[in-house]
C-alpha cells in the first residue's frame, strides 16, 4: 500500500465529491451503501472480491468442513421442523457460491432434503450471480435470486447468513463537549474525501450512551439497515417459520468503538481512500440485533463463538475423516483449514454464530451450553 495509491482517485470518488460540494456533507451510511453497491462503479459490482486473487478470504474459501457442517445444521433443522415437503433454502450474500455448494454436497446424505428445498439466493451484484450460476450448474438444486428478502415468496425458511451483516451500512456518532454529533463524509482542503461532523444533535431514539457512559472523542455506531433487516427477518419467521443462522465477526455487547474497516488486496485500507476498489465493512452488534428480533416474537440462540460452534457440530471428527488415505501434504492442509476457521486466535473467537428462529422451533444443535 503506497501513499501514491492513495493519490488516485477513483470515477465513485469524483462522483462523490461532486455531490459533497453540491449539497453537503452525505452519512457514512450513504458512503457504505454506493462504495459497495453503486450499479457502476460499487466494489461488489466490479471487484474480484474473494480467494486470493481477491480482497479477502471467507470461512467457506478456506475449508470445505465450515459448509459441510452448516449442511449438516441445516439438515436437523429440516427434521426439527418435521421435514415439510416444501420450504426455502435461502443464503444470503452467497459470495461465489462456495458456502452453498458445499452446503448441498452435505445435505444429499439426508434424502428428500433437496426435493423439498426452493434455493433462494439474495444477491444484488450481477457479477457474483453469474460465479454463482456457474459453481451451482451441477446441482440437484437450481438457484432462483432475490434483490430484497421481500421477493422470496412465503413457506417455511432456513437461512444462512455468513458475513452478510458486517457489509450493511452503519451510521457513526462522535462524543463532543456538548453531547453528540454524526460523523460524516465532506471533503478536505485538498479536494479529498475526509470526516467532518454534523452540527445538530441526533434524535435522543437512537439511544446514544449518557454522558457519563462516554468521553469526548468516543464513538459509537449504528447500523439502521441491520436492525430493519433483522426486524423483517424474525417477523417471516415468526410468521412462516424456520430459523436463520447468522454468522459474522463482532461483538456480543453494544459498546463503543471505530469497527468500519476496509481491506484491499488482503490488506487493511483507509475507509476513504478509493471508494468502489476496497471492501468495507463493519462489525455487527449481536445485542442490537438479538434485542430487536426477540421484540418481534423470534426467539435468539447465542451469540457463540464460531469455533466453539463448529466443535461441537463434529469439526475434529470431520477433519480427521478428510484425512483418511490421504498424503501428509494433503493433510496438513485440511488440518491448518480447520484450524484457521475455529482457532481462538484466527477466525475462532472474534466470528459469532447466532440462530434466530420461530418460538416453536426446536432448541438449535450448537448452541447448548454455550
Amino acid at each position: 500500500m503506497t501513499d501514491a495509491a492513495h493519490n488516485d482517485p477513483t470515477p465513485l470518488e469524483d462522483r462523490l465529491t461532486q455531490l459533497i460540494r453540491l449539497k453537503g456533507p452525505i452519512s457514512i451510511a450513504d458512503y457504505m451503501s454506493d462504495a459497495l453497491g453503486h450499479p457502476n462503479d460499487g466494489y461488489y459490482m466490479t471487484q474480484q472480491v474473494f480467494g486470493a486473487s481477491g480482497d479477502f478470504t471467507t470461512a467457506p474459501e478456506i475449508s470445505q468442513i465450515f459448509g459441510e457442517l452448516i449442511g449438516l445444521w441445516l439438515l436437523e433443522g429440516w427434521r426439527s421442523m418435521g421435514s415439510p415437503a416444501d420450504f426455502n433454502l435461502v443464503e444470503f450474500g452467497p459470495g461465489r457460491g462456495v458456502l452453498m455448494e458445499d452446503i448441498l454436497r452435505a445435505t444429499r446424505l439426508r434424502r428428500g432434503f433437496a426435493k423439498a428445498a426452493c434455493l433462494w439466493l439474495l444477491e444484488t451484484s450481477g457479477r457474483l450471480r453469474i460465479e454463482q450460476q456457474r459453481r451451482l450448474k451441477g446441482s440437484e438444486l437450481k438457484p432462483l435470486w432475490a434483490d430484497e428478502l421481500a421477493d422470496i415468496p412465503p413457506a417455511p425458511n432456513l437461512i444462512v447468513a455468513n458475513e452478510f451483516f458486517d457489509c450493511l451500512p452503519i451510521r457513526q456518532f462522535q462524543r463532543v463537549e456538548r453531547g453528540w454529533r454524526e460523523r460524516l463524509v465532506g471533503v478536505n482542503d485538498k479536494g479529498r474525501l475526509d470526516y467532518v461532523l454534523g452540527q445538530t444533535p441526533p434524535p435522543e431514539s437512537y439511544g446514544l450512551p449518557g454522558n457519563n457512559e462516554s468521553e469526548p472523542g468516543d464513538i459509537f455506531e449504528i447500523s439502521f439497515s441491520a436492525r430493519e433487516f433483522i426486524g423483517e427477518l424474525a417477523a417471516r419467521l415468526v410468521e412462516e417459520g424456520g430459523a436463520a443462522l447468522i454468522i459474522d465477526y463482532g461483538h456480543v455487547a453494544s459498546g463503543l468503538g471505530d469497527t468500519l474497516q476496509a481491506v484491499r488486496g488482503h490488506n487493511f485500507w483507509p475507509p476513504l481512500s478509493s471508494p468502489g476498489k476496497a471492501d468495507l465493512t463493519a462489525h455487527v452488534d449481536f445485542a442490537a440485533l438479538a434485542e430487536i428480533a426477540i421484540d418481534a416474537g423470534a426467539a435468539v440462540y447465542g451469540p457463540a463463538a464460531q469455533g466453539r460452534f463448529l466443535e461441537r457440530l463434529g469439526l475434529a471428527l470431520r477433519a480427521e475423516m478428510l484425512c483418511k488415505d490421504k498424503p501428509e501434504d494433503e493433510q496438513r492442509n485440511i488440518r491448518l483449514g480447520a484450524d484457521r476457521i475455529a482457532a481462538p486466535d484466527q477466525m475462532g473467537e472474534i466470528f459469532k454464530v447466532m440462530c434466530v428462529a420461530s418460538p416453536d422451533f426446536p432448541a438449535p444443535a450448537g448452541f447448548s451450553d454455550l
